[in-house]
């Protein structure tokens, strides 16, 4: 195998992750790790952040391995019905968010350990938002995945489309983990200023949950007008698609490489936050004992 199709495959899930049709879910998808969080702890949002990104990573390689193979022979004829599938998600998200917006809890997997409405961040959550992400993007990323990672499976080289596939599924992986690793880094301040709003904050996920959920359906009723008429203008649409474009251009310029450095970086400050805390706690601990013998 050459490095270049190793590299467009990493290129096509990079971009993949900040594609206009599920451009805006990437926005929702880090509010999850703030909103609804009732610890200020930088070690465990560090921890939350890389299960939440391994979790949703594999939801969204897992839904684009499935429809991927399983749709490639009639590719061209599903293609132009995959807004329909933005559409349906879009307005099911929306109603979910509208459901938290009510004050009312997702269902979930895990445990239920209180009763206090929240936006659930357990792994089958992230697994299925994941999921949902990759449904939505469809419509705008499917024909690239086809042709860089499906078409190697059907040269009849199977640990080619193996090793094109996982390079696709990092590409997706690398810029959901640097911005997740982001927000858990800097996240401290927001997440104490958010626990005064008490149960307001669930809520607010939950609005933009909706807000998210209306502009994904609406742009996949708008890939269906153009569709019907090549040139349909949507100055919504329009107004996103400059913000996803100086995004993802950004994103093509400095290549996987340069995120991929980011990410260590990134992943060195965790480990040192850990590290840094761990050697703080005994320390703390022994405060009290020095407190009592005094007194």
């Amino acid at each position: 195998m050459t490095d270049l199709p190793l590299a467009l495959a990493l290129g096509a899930g990079i971009l993949a992750a900040v594609n206009p049709c599920g451009f805006a879910l990437l926005p929702a998808y880090l509010s999850l790790l703030v909103l609804g969080d009732d610890t200020p702890s930088r070690t465990v949002a560090i921890g939350r952040a890389l299960t939440a990104t391994a979790a949703m990573t594999a939801g969204f390689a897992a839904l684009f391995a499935i429809f991927g193979l399983a749709i490639q022979p009639v590719a061209g004829q599903v293609q132009q019905h995959l807004p329909w599938f933005t559409i349906t998600f879009g307005l099911l998200i929306s109603a979910a968010g509208a459901w938290l917006l009510a004050g009312r809890q997702l269902p979930t997997m895990a445990p239920k350990l209180r009763r206090a409405p929240k936006v659930t961040r357990s792994l089958p959550s992230m697994a299925l938002f994941g999921a949902a992400y990759a449904t939505a993007s469809l419509g705008c990323t499917i024909a690239p995945f086809l042709a860089i990672v499906v078409s190697a499976f059907r040269t009849g080289s199977t640990a080619e489309g193996i090793t094109l596939f996982t390079a696709y599924a990092a590409g997706m992986g690398l810029i959901v983990g640097a911005a997740s690793l982001t927000v858990a880094l800097t996240r401290t301040t927001a997440v104490t200023r958010l626990r005064s709003l008490g149960a307001i904050a669930p809520r607010l996920g939950g609005g933009l949950l909706t807000l998210v959920g209306a502009y994904v359906a609406y742009y996949g009723w708008y890939e269906i007008r153009a569709l019907r008429d090549p040139t349909t203008t949507d100055p919504v649409i329009d107004t996103a698609g400059s913000v996803q474009r100086a995004l993802a251009d950004a994103l093509d310029t400095a290549g996987p490489a340069v995120i991929t450095v980011l990410l260590a970086l990134l992943l060195l400050a965790a480990l040192l936050v850990r590290h840094r805390r761990r050697s703080r706690q005994p320390a703390r601990a022994d405060i009290p004992a020095v407190s009592e013998r005094r007194a």
